[in-house]
């Protein structure tokens, strides 16, 4: 039988965390400034961004010339990338949920969401009612409660207008996907986000799902791999990029922002995502774009240029 070693570290203070980055070839000018957010910022959620920098990764040594400083820069950065994105997302997250809410339940009634005759996978349906049962559980709304308590013998959720403005985008999404391709309101919603058809939809929601999760528990997003792979639409009926990037391209995040932007140029065309994005990359310019996949011309685009 393998013996696996034992983990045998113990803690180590903000000045042993600062003394042992100075042995591993960081250079650290403020240590003032290392204290402040080594203070209140984990030294393993800080190391996700000064891991670029280092030239051993396994023995943690640093390349020559690496500075705390450009560490903070990186984190900064990420920090409010994700909040722009955490906005941007939000109104295609309420668009998708108004849209399921509407069309299906004039076309199936207000539980279509408990129908499984409407369901591809009905083991995958059972999972996304379980998160939404528990989502339902631990709302405060008083219209949530209200229902609960006038309907008290009815054991069905509340209708789709209520359960859904209570369900999160990742649920929203598994719904959508999961429906049969023979429902009119699938092609329907697709057709109003400028989708054509439900071919392409549902891998651009679980895509802008994934990224929202990320922004929600304030993990990076710089420099990330990212999973999934957005299906494309080859003639899209709206604004689109003509350098569209590779396959190999898509685990970054740029193919994905361009998604977001076709999506809120469609839903709030007044949008400023263009001006906010190009502002931040100013903001910092020692972060490399290429990190995020960004092409050198993005901003001329007809789809950013909107």
């Amino acid at each position: 039988m393998l013996t696996l070693p034992m983990f045998l570290k113990g803690p180590t203070t903000v000045p042993e965390q600062i003394q042992l980055l100075k042995s591993r070839g960081l250079t650290i000018d403020d240590e003032n400034l290392a204290v402040q957010y080594l203070s209140h910022v984990s030294y393993y959620r800080l190391g996700e961004y000064w891991y670029s920098l280092q030239s051993d990764k396994e023995n943690h040594i640093f390349k020559p010339q690496s500075v705390f400083s450009d560490v903070i820069f990186l984190y900064e950065f990420d920090r409010e990338l994700r909040m722009l994105l955490f906005d941007v997302i939000e109104r295609i997250e309420i668009s998708l949920r108004t849209k399921l809410i509407y069309h299906l339940s004039h076309e199936f009634g207000p539980w279509w969401f408990q129908n499984f005759e409407l369901f591809t996978d009905n083991l995958a349906l059972v999972k996304t009612l379980a998160n939404i049962e528990e989502e339902i559980s631990r709302s405060k709304e008083k219209y949530i409660k209200d229902h609960f308590k006038k309907h008290k013998d009815d054991q069905r959720f509340p209708p789709s207008w209520k359960t859904l403005e209570q369900t999160s985008f990742g649920s929203l999404s598994k719904l959508y996907g999961n429906l049969k391709n023979t429902i009119k309101s699938k092609d329907l919603i697709a057709v109003e986000l400028g989708a054509v058809n439900h071919t392409y939809l549902p891998s651009w929601l679980q895509s802008i799902a994934q990224i929202r999760n990320y922004c929600a528990h304030h993990s990076r997003l710089w420099n990330k791999n990212l999973p999934g792979s957005p299906k494309l639409l080859p003639k899209p009926p709206f604004e689109w990029v003509e350098d569209v990037p590779k396959q190999h391209e898509f685990q970054h995040l740029y193919i994905h922002l361009c998604l977001m932007k076709y999506l809120i140029n469609i839903i709030y065309p007044a949008n400023d995502f263009t001006p906010r994005l190009s502002a931040l990359l100013q903001k910092y310019p020692s972060v490399d774009p290429n990190a995020l996949g960004m092409k050198p011309e993005w901003e001329n685009e007809k789809l950013w240029t909107k």
